[in-house]
């Protein structure tokens, strides 16, 4: 019996030493298994942030073109619509997508009622008139020029607020994983009102835009009375019921109960999927010339606008006695036309106040104009607005096809 001890213990030891190797095995399999989970999952909800994908009549043809395989890929294979959690789809298939969205509306959280109650007591102690609010996606940009057009983009906003003592906000984070893309700018304004109730204003900018008077005064004294302020005219919203009627991409909008409403009312066609692409259609079907493409937040909000003038049109402000939005093919080669007639201030076509490069995609891919047109036009309108901050320090870019730099007197 105890020669066979020995033997015996060595067994149990061998064992033990088995078992602790299969345990740390299992456990490496799972940590694996919870990374890769991670991974897909934070690859699967990436999306781009705050860069609309607006296009104008100059470029509708080019978006038909990108887009008419597509939606008859769509069209032709309802397979490929990718399903939405908690829908039932034989509902989808024996009813309207207006009758899902009325019984079902999606919404960007709890309701509120209260808000204009809410605020007054931060309002009183802490008043803030403007907040201006921008954003990109979180991951570097497809475009390997992307980011630092990004990055300068940034300064050139930073330097407005500056001049003007406006507060800058600048989300990267996706704040619902429905509304993606250019959906994506509703609840970042959405928690923003909510979460700095001493604001009166939101600007909202995107990315793809450039201040290019850094000398106009915002004239909201003027929107008395209005909640939501866009670039846009009121034929082509109400009665013509153009896609491109109003602009999304550089809007005002107060912080109040109306406001909290209106995204609410704005928001269900949004979630990505099925009811986006189906809206998407209805969108095509109702707007003047709009492609068959999903639906985006400045079609919808046409849509919205003119089926429901009565409610929300009377605290809608279309501007456009200056540049609130600038279409930049229109812009960008007049430059030095401006610099020798006018003066910066009035923000309208003598001195755009913003010049928006909307279908360049500069932190994307497929852009709607020839990638090198973009390039030159958005290294022109940035060294044109930092052109008016250097003159303040004695210096003014070479050109405005450069960076360089050069005394202010400079021939």
């Amino acid at each position: 019996m105890a020669s066979s001890s020995p033997l015996f213990f060595k067994r149990i030891c061998l064992r033990s030493q088995a078992t602790r190797k299969a345990i740390n095995k299992l456990k490496i399999t799972v940590v694996c298994g919870v990374l890769t989970i991670l991974v897909l999952r934070g690859s699967i909800g990436a999306g781009e942030f705050g860069t609309p994908q607006k296009d104008f009549h100059e470029i509708q043809r080019r978006v038909l073109r990108g887009l008419d395989h597509s939606s008859r890929a769509i069209r032709g294979d309802q397979s490929i619509i990718p399903s939405l959690p908690g829908v039932d789809h034989s509902i989808i298939a024996s009813q309207s997508i207006e009758a899902k969205i009325e019984q079902h509306p999606y919404r960007l959280g709890p309701k509120i009622s209260d808000w204009d109650e809410q605020r007054s007591k931060s309002i009183q102690s802490r008043p803030t008139k403007l907040l201006m609010v921008t954003g990109s996606q979180p991951n570097p940009c497809d475009n390997p020029t992307g980011d630092n057009f990004l990055l300068r983009s940034l300064k050139n906003k930073m330097d407005y607020a500056r001049l003007h003592e406006i507060e800058v906000f600048y989300n990267t984070a996706t704040m619902d994983d429905q509304l993606t893309g250019f959906w994506a700018k509703l609840p970042v304004l959405r928690r923003l009102m909510l979460a700095r109730p001493e604001i009166e204003w939101l600007w909202w900018l995107d990315s793809d835009a450039v201040v290019t008077d850094m000398a106009f005064e915002i004239p909201l004294a003027k929107y008395a009375g209005h909640n939501l302020v866009l670039h846009g005219w009121a034929s082509e919203v109400y009665v013509t019921g153009s896609w491109l009627g109003l602009n999304t991409g550089s809007f005002f909008i107060r912080n109040c109960q109306w406001s909290l409403d209106l995204l609410n009312a704005w928001a269900p066609m949004g979630p990505k999927g099925t009811v986006r692409i189906k809206a998407g259609e209805i969108l095509s079907q109702n707007l003047r010339n709009r492609p068959v493409f999903e639906a985006d937040d400045q079609s919808a909000l046409v849509f919205l606008l003119r089926n429901n003038q009565q409610m929300w049109g009377e605290r809608v402000f279309l501007e456009n006695s200056y540049y609130l939005h600038g279409y930049w093919v229109a812009l960008v080669d007049r430059y030095e036309e401006i610099m020798e007639k006018n003066q910066p201030g009035p923000g309208d076509e003598r001195w755009p106040f913003v010049t928006h490069f909307v279908g360049c995609k500069p932190c994307g891919k497929d852009p709607a104009y020839p990638e090198e047109k973009c390039r030159v036009g958005m290294e022109r309108a940035l060294n044109f607005g930092d052109n008016q901050v250097l003159a303040r320090y004695g210096l003014r870019h070479k050109h405005l096809g450069t960076t360089e730099t050069v005394n202010l007197d400079s021939s």
